[in-house]
């Protein structure tokens, strides 16, 4: 194993390093923690975030919102469930790796169809273990989410210059567009609805609202609740223009969750949100980045948070009626309240540090929340706006 300097043996970690650690997480400013590797070999550099939620690990790793980062649990149990094919938000995890603190057990749940480790390793993601998370998570909330290089090498040889390098030669999410990397290549329709007892996930039929969904990277189970909600699904990649949307006669439209930094992404979305707005008096509905865009073209700004909200757990405040409600949230940017313009209020806010969690319009049903109704994991509380977007539609329309 490569000699450690000075700092690094105060920070390593003695029950890690007495194990032979195959794994370590380098951070940009030289900080070293070592750990055991699972799950696939190699090296993922990113963002590194902390995540508060005590399940649903799979479909976190699978959330387009968490391209380019890497997630670190706060919990310790992860890997108990194991994993199953019905689980996934997409395809294929987006999240570049995991770090947890113990190393993953053996799955306890009637729905596992693997363990957490072989599916790590079939999707080519890397899994760090034996790691003090609560010491990293401190680090996190007080420096900012940094810029590190995760390595799963099993005979525990690390070049931790050249592990610094990399890390510090990541350009970070400011100013990257991510959704182009995560959206769908072509439009589809979905019909699949919210997975229930016993049947499990069945599919929507009769007439329903058209709805056209813009995919930034869009969680199937927020497709499944628009469909829940009555709902005929079109998805749209996302750099559909206001021609694409219209072609589709829709009477509302959705714009989606994903990853990157808002404003690189509203080169394009932006322009066509306004055109629509322009030429429709359609009801519009977004998503946490459909909720950024939304607002970048209602003429507000978003500004990066120091480490962002990721979690199952954050209240969040409705203004309106003074309720609170338990969510789901996955965000590094966030709308700047202050920057809102006339004709448009915030609805909602965290009860955590007082940032914007909602919009709306007032003269208009456009509106947006920062945080996830459709949960997955997390919380159901905030399902009713799916039933507010679709009432909305039963308002007459020019």
């Amino acid at each position: 194993m490569t000699n450690l300097a000075p700092s690094d043996q105060a920070l390593a970690s003695a029950p890690a390093r007495a194990l032979h650690p195959t794994a370590a997480i380098v951070l940009a400013d030289g900080q070293v923690f070592w750990g055991r590797g699972f799950g696939a070999t190699g090296e993922a550099v990113g963002e590194l975030c902390f995540n508060t939620a005590m399940t649903g690990y799979q479909e976190i790793m699978t959330d387009p919102s968490y391209a380019g980062q890497i997630v670190t649990f706060t919990f310790p149990h992860i890997g108990n469930v194991g994993v199953n094919v019905e689980d996934d938000e997409t395809a294929d995890p987006f999240a570049a790796g995991m770090v947890v603190k113990w190393d993953p057990t053996e799955p306890s749940s009637w729905r596992a169809t693997a363990d957490l480790a072989d599916w790590l390793t079939r999707r080519g993601r890397i899994g760090v273990g034996g790691v003090d998370t609560r010491r990293l998570t401190r680090a996190i909330r007080l420096q900012g989410a940094p810029h590190v290089t995760i390595v799963h090498q099993p005979d525990g040889e690390f070049d931790l210059d050249d592990l610094r390098a990399k890390a510090r030669a990541f350009p970070g999410l400011t100013g990257m567009d991510l959704a182009k990397d995560v959206t769908c290549a072509q439009s589809y329709r979905w019909d699949e609805m919210r997975w229930a007892w016993p049947e499990g996930y069945q599919r929507r039929e009769g007439p329903g609202r058209r709805v056209v969904a813009i995919d930034y990277g869009a969680k199937r189970n927020i497709l499944r609740c628009l469909a829940s909600a009555g709902c005929e699904v079109t998805v749209l990649p996302a750099t559909a223009t206001a021609e694409d949307v219209f072609a589709h006669d829709p009477e509302g439209l959705f714009l989606s969750n994903g990853p990157g930094d808002p404003a690189a992404t509203g080169e394009y979305a932006v322009p066509m949100i306004k055109e629509v707005l322009e030429k429709s008096s359609m009801p519009i509905f977004g998503i946490c980045l459909g909720h950024q865009m939304l607002a970048l073209a209602l003429g507000a700004k978003t500004i990066k948070m120091n480490h962002g909200h990721h979690g199952a757990n954050h209240p969040v405040k409705e203004l309106s009626t003074g309720k609170v409600e338990i969510t789901s949230m996955n965000h590094g940017f966030t709308v700047d309240g202050q920057t809102l313009p006339k004709g448009v209020v915030e609805t909602h806010v965290s009860l955590f540090d007082g940032s914007n969690c909602g919009i709306a319009m007032t003269d208009r049903p456009v509106f947006s929340v920062q945080h996830h109704p459709e949960a997955s994991p997390g919380p159901q509380d905030s399902f009713y706006l799916f039933e507010r977007f679709v009432e909305s539609m039963g308002q007459p329309r020019d």
